[in-house]
């Protein structure tokens, strides 16, 4: 009922605001706006990054003029959903990760030369289980990687106590940070394993950077990360485990691909394989032809410039 009354609003606010042009992500909040932005003749761009769209996105996806979508699967499935606009595999817009370089990235964050650099991070969602993974495997972990953890405000003075606790010459080796903002792309860069959950966005920075992953979807939120999380599993560049698998002996045992040279490059190399370090500018420039009432670009020049060629 509160959305069906936030649709003449939706309209009075596009009215006002007069765009060229609507981009959203969908979610129920989107609803009143596309369906009044359809009613309007104002063009609209929907970009889902999740493999398996939701039902507002799929409530919503017949109003929208263009698609852009991360996987080749939502696109289909959007379009059974009743969709009818055309449809970009463009990525999910992410930081450029050809901004830091590997070396640069292991000096900002601190860490020692020489051990291999495995970042463990939880996402936003039920960051405590890996905590308690890296907790009790912290020791040994430090004999034989550094480690960057991103613990959480609430994880991050045990993690430092943890810390405190290791003999001096290995504390260097365990980087512990309550959150990383503008440094997640120095500790993308600097990784050789990615430890995480299976976000849109955490996937697609991982396989922009070429990094090996051990991913642990979210067990809740309808499924969606554990289907995110089998594009990179299939596709050779992740190994999954499962939520109530992940403990310090799992964490330990995923460290186990940086003692095999050749399975650590095959990983990586499909990774990078999946990667689309030009997805921001994949949507925009879907979402400017639309705003300027220009043909909608060709769906092969949009994957190209996903990929990363230049327009």
């Amino acid at each position: 009922m509160r959305l069906a009354a936030s649709t003449p609003q939706a309209a009075a606010l596009l009215a006002r605001l007069r765009p060229a042009a609507v981009f959203t992500t969908g979610g129920y909040v989107a609803i009143p706006i596309l369906s009044a932005a359809a009613a309007m003749r104002i063009p609209s761009l929907l970009w889902e990054g999740n493999v398996r769209p939701g039902r507002s996105v799929r409530a919503t996806a017949r109003f929208a003029s263009a698609i852009a979508v991360s996987h080749p699967e939502t696109a289909a499935a959007l379009a059974a959903a009743g969709s009818d606009g055309r449809a970009y595999v463009t990525g999910t817009p992410i930081r450029d990760p050809a901004t830091v370089d590997r070396e640069e990235a292991r000096e900002r964050l601190e860490i020692p030369p020489g051990p291999r650099v495995v970042l463990v991070f939880g996402g936003s969602q039920a960051v405590a289980r890996f905590s308690a993974a890296v907790a009790g495997a912290l020791p040994r972990l430090v004999e034989k990687v550094a480690v960057v953890h991103v613990t959480g405000e609430d994880g991050y003075a045990a993690a430092l106590a943890a810390r405190e606790a290791l003999p001096e010459a290995r504390r260097g080796r365990y980087r512990p940070y309550p959150f990383l903002r503008d440094e997640m792309t120095a500790a993308l860069a600097a990784a050789d394993l990615v430890v995480g959950r299976a976000g849109a966005s955490t996937l697609a920075e991982v396989a922009a950077f070429g990094v090996p992953m051990v991913v642990v979807p979210y067990p809740h939120a309808a499924g969606h990360q554990r289907a995110n999380a089998a594009a990179l599993v299939d596709a050779g560049a992740a190994v999954l485990v499962a939520d109530e698998d992940f403990d310090a002996d799992a964490l330990l045992g995923a460290t186990t691909i940086l003692d095999d040279p050749q399975r650590h490059l095959a990983m990586s190399a499909a990774a990078r394989a999946l990667g689309r370090p030009g997805a921001a500018a994949a949507v925009s420039e879907v979402l400017l032809a639309l705003a300027e009432r220009r043909p909608l670009p060709e769906v092969a020049a949009i994957e190209a410039l996903a990929a990363g060629a230049r327009p």
